[in-house]
């Protein structure tokens, strides 16, 4: 939730990468899959469809998936290798509570949905008692606390490093609960909006049902009605990005003045945070408006919420009807897919979510060699290299911000891989044939670790993904890089190509992680992690005049007619990949030495980086999903990704000779030139 997991393409490393004594190696070829390229358009009019227009023609996207592409396929290699592991352990028989016994009965528990259906709604039983005894505004209190990692509520507890004291964890509150994907889904007035609320009501209709309520349409109404007005108190996506509005650290007697109403001791108590010293309330105004609603609005209603969320949250545990229904909405018509993910495969994500690092072992072990670790660490190093030195040559910052930048880069902390120290799952009890109750107390374990660490020192080795994962960081109170082993792999990065298109993809994935560090939020981090101001106030507004040239630029893209990207939302992502494109070019230039790049299959080399670079943003998304990715993700659409970086990038133009009138030309002076 607090530390933002930055979308990055996968990579590899190979030998050319790095010196090295000289070897016989096979001729280079391009590492440009010319199959997929449009040969009607040419990269001077639009880059993205160019090197992948015959693909985005000729795909399709699988039934079980709203989007797909190279990312999506890494992703489904990594889940198929868990898949083997998983399956592998399940075939034999492991001591009673080793960590192998808990990872096969928790695979199995998952994948079993026969049993699943004889089972029926009884494992339910201990939470819907629960919910029963909220008598009080104190119970109600206890439970949203109780259920804190179990279930999704309004009032999500994280644990993270204080802003303002890296070194130190501390609790914060977040805004949460709602069954839509956003805010705007309850408020928006448009068709899409309209429709998903429409949908939405006829899926709580039917859990309600489902979970043998008498009067289901009555309760389904109260729910989405109670979950408007919590939407109306929450704050918009633009806003809870923003690292200083969201940092307003109190005492818990504090909280209690700020957002009355509300009983914050039995909450924290429930919450197994009985003694915190402080914390921070990311959205005050919300979290007062939701103390107030927890008081005006009648027990019987937030029992009818809760009991939804509970259902909601644990849908595809329970009978087919149930596991039908949570796919109808929020597979089928929030996403566009037309059947629902293998069974096998949503076992494995659960898994990961439980034993993350407990499959990681596994994982690194069979698919990681020890030499990958180290020519990425070589890598990274060069990329590093590049971004000092485009630092000392921007024009538009003055030398006592340039030198603090240098500072802060040169302090980044780089993880590669897996973390030096596993966690520990001995105390996680998983029992065979419990999938419901495994999931929740795997939640809930998880949880209390984090819990545990408020008002203790920050652990600067943890991880916050699993090797397993398909995706890389930033981390700003950390001031680190990561780059988990799954995405360190093809197709992003083909160890028999040219340096060129390597470049382009693992390159400018490793480049947009490090210019997180100086995007419009994590740039108010100091080399420390600290929240903290290091620019005069001269050269901040130079960057944000030049940030804002970039939400122009993004605002103007339209990815669904009528539908526009937010460049507000997206700014910190397209600053990284602005930034990132900009800083794995000076570093290709770097590794060539002085010496000119061969031409292959008919591109220079600089032809080839851009290609590299187009071709692993190649993406296609159902309808459905874009516009829902167009209210929450961070991140703006692929090919406005590729294009958008690219049309400000001197080495683009002059690659491929650009000229007035070709669509992907932007005259040099208006280039967006950052980082």
């Amino acid at each position: 939730m607090m530390k933002p997991l930055h979308l990055a393409l996968a990579l590899h490393v190979c030998q050319s990468c790095f010196g090295g004594a000289a070897q016989a190696q096979p001729p280079m070829v391009s590492g440009v899959d010319r199959a997929n390229f449009d040969a009607q358009v040419k990269p001077q009019a639009d880059l993205y469809q160019a090197a992948n227009g015959r693909w985005l023609k000729e795909a399709a996207i699988p039934a079980d998936k709203s989007a797909y592409g190279v990312f999506i396929e890494l992703r489904d290699r990594a889940d198929g290798r868990v898949r083997k592991i998983v399956e592998e352990l399940a075939a034999s028989s492991h001591p009673a509570g080793s960590l192998q016994q808990k990872m096969a009965d928790f695979y199995r528990g998952h994948l079993d949905e026969a049993a699943i259906d004889k089972a029926g709604s009884a494992p339910l039983a201990p939470w819907l008692a629960q919910i029963d005894e909220v008598k009080t505004a104190a119970g109600l209190a206890r439970l949203l606390g109780q259920w804190q990692g179990i279930v999704a509520t309004p009032l999500p507890v994280w644990v993270d490093a204080d802003p303002k004291e890296p070194d130190t964890n501390r609790a914060l509150l977040w805004q949460g609960g709602l069954g839509l994907p956003d805010r705007d889904y309850y408020l928006g007035e448009e068709a899409r909006f309209t429709q998903a609320r429409a949908a939405y009501l006829v899926y709580l209709e039917t859990l309600f049902r489902l979970g043998g309520d008498a009067q289901p349409a009555r309760s389904a109404a109260s729910v989405l009605a109670l979950e408007r007005q919590i939407a109306q108190a929450q704050w918009a996506k633009v806003d809870t990005r923003d690292a200083l509005k969201t940092y307003n650290p109190m005492t818990v007697a504090e909280l209690a003045q700020a957002a009355p109403g509300f009983d914050w001791p039995v909450f924290f108590g429930a919450a197994a945070l009985p003694s915190i010293d402080r914390l921070s309330v990311s959205q005050p105004s919300y979290v007062t408006a939701l103390a107030a609603l927890t008081a005006s609005v009648p027990l019987a209603d937030w029992r009818l919420y809760l009991r939804m969320r509970l259902l909601d949250a644990r849908a595809e545990l329970l009978p087919q009807a149930f596991r039908e229904a949570h796919f109808a909405f929020h597979g089928k018509a929030l996403a566009g897919q037309m059947e629902p993910q293998p069974r096998w495969q949503f076992a494995t994500k659960m898994l990961n979510d439980a034993l993350g690092e407990g499959v990681g072992q596994l994982y690194v072990a069979r698919y990681f060699p020890p030499a990958y670790k180290e020519r990425m660490q070589v890598l990274v190093s060069r990329l590093l290299t590049a971004y000092d030195q485009s630092i000392a040559a921007l024009t538009w910052m003055g030398p006592v911000t340039k030198q603090r930048a240098k500072e802060k880069l040169a302090k980044y902390r780089t993880k590669i891989g897996y973390p030096d120290r596993w966690r520990d799952y001995s105390a996680l009890s998983v029992r065979a044939g419990d999938a419901l109750g495994n999931q929740a107390r795997a939640g809930r374990f998880e949880y209390e670790r984090l819990a545990r660490q408020a008002g203790q020192p920050v652990d600067k080795a943890e991880w916050g993904m699993t090797p397993q994962t398909v995706n890389a960081y930033y981390n700003p109170g950390g001031n680190e890089i990561v780059f988990p082993a799954a995405i360190l792999e093809p197709p992003f990065f083909d160890m028999g190509a040219d340096d060129a298109a390597n470049y382009g993809a693992i390159g400018a994935v490793i480049g947009h992680e490090i210019s997180h560090g100086f995007d419009d939020q994590g740039s108010q981090y100091d080399g420390d992690g600290k929240l903290a101001n290091w620019w005069t106030p001269e050269d901040r507004k130079a960057f944000d005049a030049l940030t804002s040239q970039l939400v122009a630029q993004y605002n103007a893209y339209e990815p669904v007619p009528g539908h526009a990207v937010n460049g507000r939302l997206t700014l910190g992502e397209n600053i990284a990949d602005l930034s990132g494109l900009q800083v794995a070019y000076k570093a290709y230039h770097l590794a060539l030495g002085g010496k000119p790049a061969e031409v292959i299959d008919g591109f220079t080399g600089d032809q080839r980086f851009f290609l590299g670079w187009s071709q692993a943003w190649r993406m296609k998304v159902r309808d459905e999903r874009a516009l829902q990715l167009l209210t929450i993700d961070p991140h703006s659409p692929t090919q406005f990704r590729a294009n958008g970086a690219a049309v400000n990038h001197d080495g683009f133009h002059a690659s491929f000779g650009t000229r007035p009138g070709d669509g992907m030309y932007k005259p040099s002076e208006s280039r967006i030139r950052i980082w």
